[in-house]
């Protein structure tokens, strides 16, 4: 700069403006569009919280279906049994040193409870108590055996005497016994029992204790004899009276020469609550080495007893509890299966909702340089800023609602879950951005020619191997209802257009411009084309078709318990007696007049007849005697045995006139001759013709032998003997609560004798139930079947298909709606030009649901027959008898009400979220468009 006195002033350089940083894209982005990343946040947290919460549900219900099975076989079969020799020189301590290097050697690879844990050595052999004047049932007298156990004082009170000490050299060996046997069999206080004599002399025990049972059900008295009672033993003309009694811990030499030997036993019970289910094979192996193997060498050597021996049922158990769970799993894995599948098409649609929002923004930005590797990891990273906090945050949720001791499974579901829904977008994206191709309509058709072989072989393989060998699930039978659902959306969505479009047709030679103008756009997608997306459809029958396939499972699996149960009680109520007793005709009478039931009768069941043939031979049998009216129709309610009563309708006569008879499938040798004379226990024969054959007879559920049926009134006629009831049988809606009070009040028998002292052992057993005496059953087809389903492995199984039925159908709706978001701007100017015609709001609504309800009801009507010809093609791969709880040979077939239930439910579902859609945001749309006009 120069003055006007000719001096340059210095100019100070400007200073440099720093370059502004463009902001960062994601944050840009985020910011523009706030509610389509809340919105795509929660999809993600949705998606991936249910993805890993499906895994650890399976988890703890095979656990806990596991630990309830084991836990309900009682400690016996549940633990390790270890038995060695003992020798005379051995001590009390000697036997507690051997626990504790068991349980420390064991503890490390099984988890062990206290729960039943037992030790201690029992008498090789009982001996008789000869004393005169104690009890006897017959010409044998009681039997005494005889063990030490240790903590035997903590289980047990002290009622009188003393406890037993140590022996004295050639004195009577000092027990304590159970004041109940002692009462039983009529032992008093300082008794000197006479034991017997053999080689070594004279054998003598002597009681200075009685003793009561603090609690008779605790685990550890399982397998230990008769400790709280003296119980019955042999049968008929053997029977006897039988007890335990104990010794102290200074007498175990005395106790092996009492018992002619001895064995020291170790009962070491593996916790039940410990079990895991993915574990169990790794357990079966452990246990099997202390069976036979580096185990078992290992207890010998660090008890130091060569001769211990480990025993268990355990290998077996576990075995029994893998066929179930294999059983069990298809089940419990469709549904997931489906799930997951009509997620996977949500998470497309969205996509694709996406990619149509922004194809204007994608295509600028390509159009300005940005290349499309670029753009992707742009959009890339922009996903990952949205899913993945909600994907972390619904993995967290899931493991910490539901707990579980394994999270690998969850974790990697939730992981492949999360990778979808960051890559749907940007590979939508990249198909959008890549060049223009000529359009090849025969990719499409290759491509569901394949998905069409690969079903095809599929079911071909189930069907032909039926469940895979081995343990684990069987992922081709999970997989194979799938694979039909997502054929028959293929095929669906090549028929849908041509089929709506037809209906269209038709409908545009009518009047009403609503039912043309909706079919024609349901038959096209948004860009006008006759081919619609194949998503929506795909989602709505993979859910039906899943749901549809479990229903039926579900069904069938009840309808074959009920079945089960029903056959099992001989009707749908029975009452059966003891051997002593009889039911009254006054008891008989009034049960058949109770409230619901149907047919109603009291048969006799003698399981002592014999049947002689042509050739004189003699084959035993069960005879059954009944009124032939009422028990056909018994027969004929739950399938077993039916007969036409006709065919035993007898003949008056004398004792040499035939008798017809139904004789079972067994006896076709003895009827080879001519029909067979019946002789009964008391000596009575009944001559008899053949009526029919019948494979079973509701009266024995399982017979075990050849059985025949003889109408009362004939054959009472010959033989008055045979008109007894100890059998009454039911069908109907009967109340067993209602039978047991009539049965108390009309129909109890008093025991006398030996009868009155069976009666009274079975009740002190815990053998009676509701209330009545020993052998007095009441059974219920309902009762049974609760208890056929009280298995946690059905529960688990039916709760996790339920749960994955409901999220299929939430994710079915999800998609449609999303198809409604997607077609909403083009819909929206439609309706209000249309608006501006003169149409009305009830005829808005109406154009939308007549362009969406073929869509659902296409779906709806190919899921379910897909959904029969999934259950017809791969129903008899499933193993119904783990569900039932019984063994059935029932193979799993098509019903269609428990298909037309779910698809139904659906279909109303979608249709109902539909127009709320519409009506919520449908308005609100048309209005701004009217108002602001056509803007695109």
């Amino acid at each position: 700069m120069t003055t006007k006195a000719g001096t340059t002033v210095p100019t100070p350089e400007p200073a440099p403006v720093p370059a502004r940083r463009p902001a960062p894209w994601v944050r840009t982005r985020l910011r523009a569009t706030p509610l389509a990343a809340l919105l795509t946040a929660t999809l993600a947290f949705v998606t991936v919280f249910m993805a890993a919460a499906f895994p650890r549900v399976v988890d703890r219900g095979a656990d806990s279906a596991l630990q309830d099975f084991v836990r309900q076989l009682g400690v016996n079969a549940t633990s390790l049994q270890v038995t060695a020799q003992p020798s005379l020189s051995e001590t009390a301590s000697d036997l507690d040193a051997v626990q504790r290097k068991l349980t420390a050697e064991v503890g490390r690879d099984l988890p062990l409870t206290q729960t039943g844990q037992l030790y201690g050595s029992r008498a090789k052999a009982s001996r008789d108590m000869l004393n005169k004047g104690y009890a006897r049932l017959s010409d044998h007298p009681p039997v005494l055996s005889l063990m030490y156990l240790n903590g035997l004082g903590d289980a047990v009170t002290l009622t009188d005497g003393v406890w037993p000490g140590p022996a004295a050299e050639g004195a009577p060996l000092p027990i304590v016994i159970n004041q109940k046997a002692g009462e039983t069999i009529g032992v008093k206080l300082g008794d000197v029992i006479d034991n017997g004599s053999d080689m070594t002399g004279q054998t003598r025990s002597t009681v200075v204790g009685f003793y009561r049972v603090n609690n008779p059900d605790d685990p550890r008295w399982e397998d230990v004899g008769c400790p709280a009672r003296a119980c019955m033993d042999g049968q008929g003309s053997e029977l006897r009276w039988k007890t335990t009694g104990f010794v102290g811990d200074g007498s175990l030499p005395q106790l092996i020469v009492w018992g002619k030997g001895g064995q020291d036993f170790w009962r070491l019970p593996v916790d039940p609550g410990a079990l895991r289910a993915d574990q169990l094979a790794g357990t079966r192996d452990v246990v099997g080495s202390y069976l036979v193997g580096r185990g078992a060498t290992a207890l010998a050597d660090a008890t130091h007893r060569p001769d211990l021996h480990v025993s268990s049922l355990l290998p077996d158990v576990f075995t029994r509890a893998t066929v179930r769970y294999n059983a069990a799993a298809p089940l419990a894995a469709i549904g997931p299966a489906g799930a997951a599948g009509v997620a996977v098409v949500v998470l497309c649609l969205a996509a694709a909702l996406t990619a149509d929002r922004r194809t204007a923004e994608l295509r600028l930005l390509q159009a300005r340089g940005g290349s499309r590797g670029g753009i992707l990891l742009r959009l890339l990273g922009e996903g990952a800023a949205t899913v993945l906090p909600a994907a972390l945050l619904g993995t967290a949720l899931a493991l910490v609602l539901l707990p579980a001791p394994r999270w690998g499974n969850a974790v990697l579901v939730a992981l492949a879950a999360t990778l979808i829904a960051v890559l749907a977008f940007p590979a939508r994206a990249a198909a959008l951005l890549s060049p223009p191709k000529a359009v090849a309509g025969w990719r499409r058709l290759v491509g569901e020619l394949a998905v069409l072989a690969v079903t095809a072989a599929a079911v071909a393989e189930v069907r032909r191997r039926g469940v895979a060998p081995g343990n684990g699930l069987d992922p081709l039978l999970v997989a194979a209802p799938l694979m039909l659902a997502l054929t028959g959306g293929l095929l669906l969505a090549r028929i849908q257009p041509v089929v709506v479009g037809w209906l269209a047709a038709l409908a545009g030679r009518g009047r009403g411009l609503i039912g043309f103008l909706g079919l024609a756009r349901s038959a096209r997608d948004t860009s006008g084309r006759r081919r619609p997306s194949a998503l929506p459809l795909l989602a709505l029958v993979i859910a039906v078709t899943t749901t549809g396939f479990g229903a039926t499972v579900l069904d069938t699996v009840d309808s074959v318990r009920m079945r089960a149960a029903r056959i099992a009680t001989g009707g749908d109520a029975s009452v059966s007696v003891p051997v002593y007793a009889t039911l009254p005709e006054t008891f008989t009478t009034a049960a058949a007049e109770l409230p619901g039931v149907r047919a109603a009768t009291g048969v006799w069941v003698e399981p002592g007849a014999h049947l002689i043939g042509a050739d004189q031979d003699s084959t035993s049998a069960i005879l059954v005697v009944a009124e032939p009216k009422a028990y056909a129709e018994i027969a004929r309610t739950f399938g077993v045995g039916e007969f036409d009563p006709a065919l035993l309708a007898g003949t008056p006569g004398g004792p040499d006139t035939p008798v017809p008879a139904l004789f079972s499938t067994g006896l076709s040798k003895e009827l080879a001759g001519g029909p067979p004379r019946l002789r009964t226990p008391n000596g009575g024969e009944l001559r008899t013709t053949v009526a029919g054959i019948v494979a079973g007879t509701p009266a024995l559920p399982d017979p075990g032998k050849p059985f025949m049926v003889v109408p009362v009134g004939p054959a009472s006629e010959r033989l008055p003997e045979l008109k007894r009831t100890n059998k009454w049988l039911s069908v109907g809606d009967v109340d067993a609560g209602q039978v047991r009070g009539l049965l108390l009040e009309r129909g109890l028998t008093g025991a006398t004798g030996l009868a009155k002292l069976i009666g009274d052992e079975a009740a002190a057993a815990g053998k009676g139930s509701h209330g009545l005496p020993p052998g007095y059953t009441v059974r219920s087809s309902q009762e049974a079947a609760a208890l056929l389903a009280a298995d946690p492995l059905q529960h688990s199984a039916e709760r996790l298909f339920w749960y994955a039925g409901a999220a299929g159908a939430g994710f079915a709706l999800l998609a449609v709606l999303l198809t409604l978001v997607r077609a909403a701007p083009e819909r929206t100017a439609l309706l209000a030009r249309l608006r501006t015609m003169g149409l009305r709001p009830r005829q808005g609504l109406a154009l939308i649901v007549t362009e969406t309800l073929p869509q659902a009801l296409v779906a709806a009507v190919g899921g379910g027959l897909v959904a029969l010809a999934a259950v017809g093609l791969l129903g008899p791969a499933f193993d119904l008898s783990a569900l039932v709880g019984a063994n059935v040979g029932d193979v799993l077939a098509p019903v269609l009400l428990p298909v037309l239930l779910p698809t139904a439910g659906l279909a109303l579902l979608v249709c109902l979220g539909v127009v709320l859609e519409t009506l919520v945001a449908g308005r609100r749309q048309i209005a701004t468009e009217l108002r602001a006009g056509d803007q695109r």
